[in-house]
């Protein structure tokens, strides 16, 4: 679930309990848990999470000055002006609460210990992410270049090259943290410790 920088931050600290969002659906459900990063957390395994308790249909007439505070905005009228929304517009209210919950993605990434099985589903994720590429196979190309150049910026790595651009080639990269095989870091990757038994295991099949 995507937060603008002022809720992750609110979120993070505890101020806001509240979104808006001008939805045609909800997007979440109650009871969802979704994953929200904070713009003062860098490090993959320190990620902030939402439980959401209500999802609500309202219209902007709805939306009072204290209901406002809850968003973290200083009035209805800031919240409108910020949302753009008047009136009878339709808009979905979120009601959440941070929890402490380990991020799956860092938990997965620490686990070095790979048996035949995982290395087979790891195999069956790469193969089929190879397939659905305009580019082609990339997967173990990016793996391999993260491993020979860690902490070395996204755009200098030969591998972006392939790729119409930068923003296009991260939204991969993301592809392979989210399998737990390699961490982000505040300049470009490096394999986690499941990527780093991945990729020594790839070296001799």
């Amino acid at each position: 679930m995507l937060f603008e920088p002022r809720l992750r931050t609110g979120i993070h600290d505890g101020t806001i309990s509240v979104a808006y969002r001008r939805w045609k659906r909800p997007q979440v459900k109650v009871g969802g848990r979704y994953r929200v990063g904070s713009d003062r957390i860098r490090s993959m395994t320190e990620f902030d999470f939402i439980e959401v308790d209500a999802v609500d249909a309202i219209t902007a007439r709805d939306i009072d000055d204290a209901d406002a505070l809850l968003a973290g905005y200083s009035s209805a009228a800031a919240a409108l002006s910020d949302i753009g929304a008047n009136g009878g517009d339709q808009l979905y209210r979120l009601a959440f609460r941070k929890i402490a919950m380990a991020d799956p993605r860092a938990v997965l990434a620490s686990s070095a210990a790979l048996s035949a099985q995982d290395l087979a589903d790891i195999d069956a994720r790469l193969d089929r992410m190879d397939r659905s590429a305009k580019p082609g196979p990339w997967t173990r190309d990016v793996l391999r270049e993260i491993a020979q150049r860690p902490e070395v910026r996204a755009k200098d790595l030969e591998s972006c090259s392939r790729w119409p651009d930068l923003a296009t080639f991260k939204v991969h990269v993301r592809k392979l943290k989210n399998l737990g095989l390699t961490l982000s870091l505040p300049v470009g990757y490096r394999l986690s410790p499941r990527g780093e038994e991945y990729f020594a295991q790839l070296l001799p099949r």
